[in-house]
């Protein structure tokens, strides 16, 4: 299970100086900086054009992440956890950063508690202490008892007195000494870590075999560094650390714009590689309101009565819900004032509430709770559930209610009054949304709380697909293979308790499921925890948001499947550019084994390599990763897809560079600069080949390639082309000689890389 903190800051939460931080102290613009320095003191400043990337990697770095930071502190503000005080007999709603010591604080099921204090006053209060004390079962508390900020209230309602607030309070010293809030690294950064972490290991042998060639065979300071700085440089890939943290900056402002607050950075690669969505009903297919339709009462009442105990009900209840709001909304009738002597929550484990009201006691609660008592009844409550309409049953005793806690059992004695009837409806786009999940091989799974026949009515009309019909909750198999096939079989599972969701996730997560997880309430908390990727709604409860990687903060379910293929179009452009990357490393270090340490010189100049990298590299690799694309996304290949394309591709294109210019330089004696100038233009013409090689999707995207090498190849000729620029990368014009080597270096590259390259074009992450 994922730790969460107790108040998990967003990446919206960071300093502009830690974005700048961040951006400019890393080792690849650390290498770059020492290579500059060096280049600029003993060499040209010409050679030391590189210093342009590392220019480039902090400015456009800081630009998107401090853009993106602004949108998401404004969606942020639209969801930031409030408090509500009592102040001169008024409740207020504050933000938490407002609460002083000695408020009066009201919570209720769902909210968190934002200061240390003492209980005043409690109606069933249960506590979810896990952050603070590793225990997963809710504690009950109650008046005169403490408890802490960084715990949420899974049930009841409470008011209690601040004691200790901010860094004061226990929340915020376990988060400086013991600093719970972990997130695990996905599979991408752990990737992307790792080819690093091999590139870095791989290049040191090379760095010091080049290094003692230089220094025994070149005299001058100004060829040392020369040398040095065109054969190490290259070998740092550079440009993919920015690409990386630039796509991760876009895309959390494309979902900040979409009404959806990121608050985890690799979120938009869980949306990417999710293969298992579960999500509640109420909210995400269905509308979130509700409104009363009929009310059927028992034999032995009439509707007048049943609506007169309705009405007291939910205008007596301390803790409402969507329900409540509901049955208080169609004003069936009007109640006197009643005084709640005692009360039991509702809870998704009971599926059930109670009220003690003196003159009366009334119980709310599913259907089945009152089973058997009302034959007439029952079936009833069946026939409505099975047409997809939400049902409780609402009754009487005279039995003392129960104490509240998590496993309090039903009141004997319970005489049921009727049943009210209430109505969800499928939201308009429900099923564009359900089919976007079918088309992409995303199995799309409905917990929910209600009858297994609603659930599984809801699921059908919204075209969930499901061999099996809906799973009842209360009978689910135990064995983790079972109930994966159970859950993967049917559209729905009904009268799931929160425990419940947790196991299904797990199940899922044991065969290796990438398994995301939609919900609003309490009673979806731990399974949000569980999951690779969790998502809450922002009208949902503090204790569901404060867990999730995402937060919808319109609660508009619908915009989930365009960043589902927002984030898979750009993980498989990152795969892409980080191939073309790590090809250029492979042949620099080819070229620094067979010519630089023989012969102390680098077949390139430092300003050379910097316009080849650019027109091959640098403009396709930054423009590449915002094209559309389309196909699957698996992140486990991605380090493996990379190798395999980026070191046959990287010795076939070395080959050719190396073969080109000693073909210039010794076969044909055209001299140094003229060799270099070959060289060059056998980089430019392996490297745009590499980006079309990388480019089998066809359609619009290819000819937006095509387009884009020819333009890259174009700015290369211009660059031999125009003096001035000649000059400035101590280019020569071509001669026959120069470009028979160039063609035979080219070709051998080409068709080097062409014969190693996989036949079959590559599926992503694989």
């Amino acid at each position: 299970m994922r730790e969460r903190g107790p108040l998990p800051a967003p990446p919206s939460s960071r300093s502009y100086a830690s974005i700048v931080r961040a951006n400019t102290f890393t080792i690849p613009n650390a290498i770059l900086f020492v290579f500059g320095v060096l280049t600029v003191t003993f060499d040209s400043w010409r050679d030391a054009l590189f210093l342009g990337i590392l220019v480039s990697n902090i400015v456009i770095g800081c630009f998107q992440e401090v853009r993106s930071k602004r949108a998401l502190d404004r969606l942020a503000a639209l969801v930031a956890p409030e408090a509500v005080v009592v102040r001169d007999g008024a409740d207020h709603r504050v933000p938490i950063g407002n609460v002083v010591v000695e408020d009066l604080v009201r919570v209720s099921a769902g909210d968190q508690v934002v200061a240390d204090g003492t209980v005043v006053s409690a109606d069933g209060l249960a506590l979810d202490e896990a952050n603070l004390t590793g225990e997963s079962e809710p504690v009950v508390r109650g008046p005169g008892e403490p408890v802490w900020s960084g715990s949420f209230a899974v049930e009841g309602q409470a008011l209690f007195q601040a004691t200790a607030v901010g860094p004061d309070s226990r929340a915020a010293k376990l988060t400086a000494t013991a600093r719970a809030f972990r997130h695990p690294r996905s599979p991408l950064e752990r990737a992307t870590d790792r080819l690093l972490l091999w590139l870095v290991v791989l290049a040191i042998p090379l760095a010091a075999a080049l290094t003692v060639s230089v220094l025994l065979r070149v005299d001058s300071a100004e060829a040392r560094v020369q040398a040095l700085t065109a054969g190490l440089v290259n070998l740092v890939p550079e440009g993919l650390i920015l690409l990386i943290s630039l796509t991760a900056a876009v895309s959390a402002l494309k979902m900040a714009q979409r009404g959806v607050l990121a608050q985890q950075l690799n979120a938009v690669e869980s949306l990417a590689s999710v293969d298992v969505v579960l999500t509640d009903k109420t909210g995400t297919l269905t509308e979130p309101t509700l409104r009363v339709v009929e009310l059927v009462p028992a034999g032995d009442a009439d509707e007048a009565e049943l609506a007169r105990a309705l009405a007291r009900y939910a205008a007596a209840s301390p803790s409402r819900n969507l329900t409540l709001d509901a049955i208080a909304g169609a004003e069936l009738a009007k109640p006197p004032p009643a005084e709640v002597q005692s009360q039991v929550p509702f809870s998704s484990r009971r599926r059930w509430s109670g009220l003690d009201l003196g003159a009366e006691r009334l119980v709310l609660g599913a259907p089945e709770r009152f089973a058997g008592a009302d034959p007439a009844l029952d079936a009833r409550a069946r026939a409505e559930a099975s047409a997809g309409r939400r049902v409780l049953a609402l009754g009487r005793t005279v039995e003392p209610l129960p104490e509240a806690a998590p496993d309090s059992p039903f009141p004997d004695g319970v005489r049921p009054l009727g049943l009210v009837v209430l109505a969800e409806r499928l939201r308009p786009n429900a099923a564009d949304t359900v089919a976007f999940f079918a088309d992409q091989d995303v199995a799309l799974k409905v917990l929910s709380g209600d009858a297994p026949s609603t659930v599984g009515a809801i699921a059908r009309d919204a075209g969930v697909p499901g061999a099996a019909p809906a799973l009842d909750g209360d009978h689910l198999p135990e064995a983790s293979a079972e109930l994966r096939e159970a859950v993967l079989a049917a559209p729905a599972v009904g009268r799931i308790s929160p425990e419940g969701k947790r196991e299904v996730v797990g199940a899922l997560a044991e065969d290796g499921r990438y398994v995301g997880m939609v919900g609003d309430g309490v009673n979806d908390v731990p399974a949000l925890k569980d999951a690779r990727l969790a998502i809450a709604q922002g009208s949902g409860a503090q204790m569901a948001r404060s867990v999730a990687d995402l937060v919808l903060v319109k609660g508009d379910f619908a915009v989930v499947p365009g960043m589902v293929a927002e984030g898979r179009q750009i993980l498989r452009n990152i795969q892409r550019v980080a191939r073309l990357f790590v090809t250029k490393t492979v042949f620099c270090g080819v070229m620094a084994i067979a010519v630089g340490i023989t012969t102390a010189t680098f077949p390139l100049l430092p300003r050379q390599f910097t316009l080849a990298s650019s027109v091959t590299i640098g403009i396709p690799a930054f423009l590449l990763a915002l094209l559309p694309s389309d196909g699957p996304w698996r992140p486990e290949g991605f380090l493996r897809s990379v190798v395999r394309f980026a070191v046959p591709a990287g010795i076939a294109a070395g080959i050719g560079i190396v073969g080109g210019y000693l073909l210039a330089r010794y076969g044909l004696d055209v001299g140094l600069a003229h060799a270099r100038t070959v060289a060059t233009g056998i980089v430019v013409a392996c490297g745009l080949t590499v980006v079309v090689m990388l480019e089998r999707e066809g359609g619009r995207r290819r000819a937006l390639v095509y387009g884009l090498c020819a333009a890259m190849a174009l700015l290369f000729a211009l660059a031999l082309a125009v003096p001035f620029a000649r000059d400035f990368f101590e280019l020569e014009t071509p001669t026959g000689e120069m470009l028979v080597a160039w063609g035979a270096g080219a070709a051998v590259g080409i068709v080097g890389m062409l014969l190693v390259s996989p036949r079959s074009r590559p599926r992503a992450g694989s």
